[in-house]
């Protein structure tokens, strides 16, 4: 008979970078390469490839071949609830089951959120593959709503308010068990009175019971995860504790029914070992769930933000609606003390809204129409309505939120060697237990079996591998929380890592070392003249030039509120200055070359242009009625908080460099006023990508801190980049941190709290790795030939669940992080206010 043909099975694949018929050809041509493909099919305008695989398809191998082509794939991730896990080897599980799901490019599973987070090509991966891999990895999934997803809430609230009474239902049956079998080994009047009334057959009976409903009741929940793991070959946490407590039981039962059938000797319960240790374990997870609740409270507190409802004019009439259901082109009001609900345009009436979540500023800004609100700020006085712009997952408070979840649920590269030793920790126990019992079997003593099995119950049961898997990812939730509660935002959780790595901090100056506008910062007059004369008489000329030093000199007339006259015959010589006649007076203003064509000598002041040149300002001159007037300067004037911020950096042991567009004098005059270490100066947009890789020199690690949409590259090639807040949308997109204010002390505070996290990681990472290398051998009983101490299984089981409170508790240390600048959260204007202030409940 012949075999018949597979049926074709087709993926659907988006491309980028395609711009012609050529480009189309290309791209066919890699695609049709790949093996199994039937046939294929790109369409340039909707840029898409359809592909029929004569066999399973193989979106990776796609991916591959349209990449080594010359175009891109994009990929989107889809996040997914996992619950059933419980610790290191569950999430090696999950993520080995989810990578194989045709189409996955990457799997990241973070314990502590409970998440599978996902990449892949959309269109080709269903969610409904991804459910079903993870359900055949024995873990139950679930769909994520959103951000402020109550179900999910509700979920987490009814397992721990499950595991409580667990926890509650198997201590209280556990507690006559205890009494009984270890009050009667220690305590002489409880061993009379069990043997005087009930006997010890009956007590036996009694433990029987009482623990058989403790197993398959309470601890039912480690048969149903543990057994399916140990048929697949993948055994988990929950493998380690079936095989101990059901060992125990086991033997326990035998002794009770058919104690003929032990070697002479042996017959012994071990009853209260198996209750003891789930309801120790339960007791270890309803206090672990406790504390991972408490490590995402940043995100609660994020998320608390937003508004349940908003009122919305809809067919004449205001209504309330849940947020899910405002659109973009709503119409929505605002009364007084409310918090804006999206994020929008003002159409009608005025008002003052506090913007110091977004803005760090805590003066509330005036608002009218035209003006853009923000989605979560405070309205404080007046009442407004205003058009929705961005809704849902677009406003600037769902990106925030989003932002933080993304670098909460990433994987450190720090984080890849738990997985190699997970990988093989738990085969590698069982193995170390049935070991333990075959050398106490052969060569213990008297009763060998029951030494063999209360030493192998012990090893399976303190080798539980949960404080590693919630090692690092609990620190990285409570770090990036912190973060941005002091207004800094892991856009990239391994930023975390990287920055502390760095050695050298790489700043655009304009901006970012300066205020980013220039300002009239010195006018000295010449004998005879008034400032605020010559000042009004300079701004009047200067009303009629577009050019940044003339706004800002007609910015410092306004302040000083002097009348500005109308200027006439105006004349611009380019290179040179300007002049005109103001209120019949004539008025000139440029640089020394420009007086010295109008016959002015300016060596009178060569003392003051000395000054200035050294400050790394640029004189400019005025001259009225043919005389010269004044000296002017007008930079960009450096930020208040910069030299303090330097400082700090230089204390962090790290060196600064400026990278700008000045000449090296001015930029050298700069960076002696700042205590910067090193300047590359007379950089053209375009180059300051290079700047970054000479900086790289000597395989050091460089950070770099910019905002203008020109620090983009730069930005993307430096180890990490960090966009303030106040920047570009596009060098948000290219960054790794993101601070919400233009201070530079947010640098500060990132990498010291990147410090802080990782320092924090690997403390866990020894202490769960260090628990287990020396508490597997002490259970195994290598004390006992020199010492005579075996490790009690009951004593394991405690010790096992304290091991992960103990990372938990060690994690959450973190909340109390104070920044290394602390006036960031002490004057409301500084980097941190513009979240902190709204995470810390501050509002109406």
């Amino acid at each position: 008979m012949t075999k018949a043909a597979p049926s074709p099975r087709s993926l659907s694949l988006p491309v980028e970078g395609m711009t012609c018929a050529s480009c189309v050809a290309h791209v066919e041509k890699a695609i049709a390469k790949v093996p199994e493909v039937a046939k294929v099919n790109v369409n340039l305008a909707t840029g898409r490839a359809d592909v029929t695989f004569r066999g399973q398809p193989d979106a990776a191998a796609l991916v591959r071949a349209v990449e080594g082509a010359g175009y891109e794939v994009p990929e989107v991730t889809t996040e997914l609830g996992v619950t059933g896990m419980t610790c290191a080897s569950c999430v090696a599980h999950v993520e080995k089951a989810v990578k194989a799901v045709p189409g996955v490019s990457a799997a990241t599973v973070n314990l502590a959120t409970e998440r599978v987070s996902v990449r892949h090509p959309p269109g080709v991966t269903p969610v409904e593959a991804l459910e079903a891999a993870i359900r055949g990895a024995g873990y139950e999934p679930h769909r994520i709503e959103g951000a402020s997803a109550d179900r999910e809430r509700e979920a987490r609230e009814r397992e721990l308010e499950d595991l409580r009474r667990s926890t509650l239902i198997a201590g209280l049956l556990t507690l006559p068990i205890f009494v009984i079998e270890m009050g009667s080994h220690f305590i002489p009047a409880i061993h009379d009175l069990v043997m005087n009334t009930v006997g010890m057959r009956t007590s036996w009976l009694i433990q029987f019971v009482l623990t058989t409903i403790i197993l398959f009741g309470p601890g039912r929940r480690f048969f149903r995860r543990g057994v399916p793991a140990l048929l697949r070959g993948t055994p988990d946490m929950n493998s380690l504790v079936v095989v101990g407590t059901s060992a125990a039981w086991a033997y326990s039962v035998v002794a009770t029914f058919a104690p003929q059938v032990l070697p002479e000797g042996t017959a012994n319960v071990y009853y209260e070992a198996a209750a003891v240790i789930v309801t120790l374990i339960l007791l270890g997870r309803y206090l672990e769930a406790k504390a991972k609740g408490r490590t995402s409270e940043a995100i609660k507190r994020l998320v608390g933000l937003q508004p349940r409802t908003a009122r919305v004019e809809r067919d004449g009439r205001t209504v309330e609606l849940p947020l899910s259901e405002v659109r973009a082109g709503d119409i929505v009001q605002v009364r007084p003390g409310e918090r804006v609900p999206v994020d929008g345009e003002v159409v009608e009436g005025t008002s003052y809204v506090d913007e110091s979540m977004i803005t760090g500023e805590p003066v509330p800004v005036a608002k009218g129409a035209g003006a853009e609100v923000v989605g979560g700020t405070i309205n404080r006085t007046g009442a407004f309505s205003f058009r929705a712009t961005r809704v849902g997952a677009e406003t600037v408070l769902a990106q925030i939120i989003r932002m933080v979840e993304e670098a909460q649920g990433s994987k450190l590269p720090i984080q890849a060697l738990v997985d190699r030793v997970t990988a093989w920790f738990v085969p590698a126990v069982m193995a170390a237990a049935g070991l333990t019992f075959v050398v106490w079997l052969v060569f213990g003593p008297d009763p060998a079996l029951t030494f063999a099995l209360v030493n192998a119950v012990a090893v399976l049961i303190i080798a539980c591998p949960c404080a590693m898997g919630l090692a690092t990812p609990t620190s990285i939730m409570v770090g990036t929380g912190r973060a941005a509660e002091l207004g800094v935002l892991f856009r990239r959780g391994e930023a975390l890592q990287a920055l502390r790595e760095v050695s050298v901090v790489a700043v655009d100056k304009t901006g970012t070392l300066t205020k980013g506008r220039p300002e009239l910062t010195d006018l000295t007059p010449s004998p005879g003249f008034e400032r605020d004369e010559v000042l009004a008489l300079v701004a009047a000329v200067e009303a009629r030039s577009e050019h940044p030093i003339a706004t800002a000199i007609v910015a410092a007339a306004e302040a000083r509120g002097l009348r500005i006259g109308t200027p006439e015959g105006f004349d611009a010589v380019p290179g040179f200055g300007v002049a005109a006649t103001v209120d019949g007076r004539h008025v000139a203003v440029g640089a020394d070359r420009y007086m010295v064509t109008l016959g002015h000598d300016v060596t009178a002041f060569a003392g003051e242009a000395a000054r200035l040149g050294g400050e790394g300002k640029s004189p400019l001159y005025a001259a009225i009625d043919g005389r010269l007037a004044a000296v002017i300067a007008v930079a960009d004037p450096i930020k208040e908080t910069t030299p303090e911020a330097i400082r700090a950096l230089h204390d962090l042991g790290l060196r600064v460099a400026m990278i700008t567009g000045d000449n090296r004098a001015t930029a050298e005059a700069v960076a002696r006023q700042l205590g910067i270490d090193e300047v590359v100066p007379e950089v053209l947009p375009d180059g300051k990508v290079t700047a970054v890789r000479e900086l790289r020199a000597g395989g050091r690690k460089v950070a770099f801190v910019g905002d203008g949409i020109n620090d983009a590259p730069a930005l993307a090639e430096a180890d990490v980049g960090l966009a303030i807040g106040t920047g570009t949308d596009v060098a948000i997109e290219s960054a790794d941190v993101v601070l919400m204010s233009s201070d530079l002390r947010g640098v500060v505070n990132a990498i010291a709290l990147s410090q802080a996290t990782i320092r924090n990681i690997r403390q866990n990472l020894f202490w769960a790795f260090a628990y287990n290398a020396a508490l597997i051998p002490v259970a195994a009983g290598v004390l006992y030939p020199v010492w005579g101490v075996l490790l009690s299984p009951v004593l394991a089981a405690g010790a096992m669940a304290m091991s992960s409170v103990f990372v938990l508790s060690n994690a959450l240390r973190l909340r109390g992080f104070m920044p290394v600048l602390a006036a960031d959260l002490a004057d409301g204007t500084e980097a941190g206010r513009r979240l902190a202030a709204a995470l810390k409940g501050t509002g109406p």
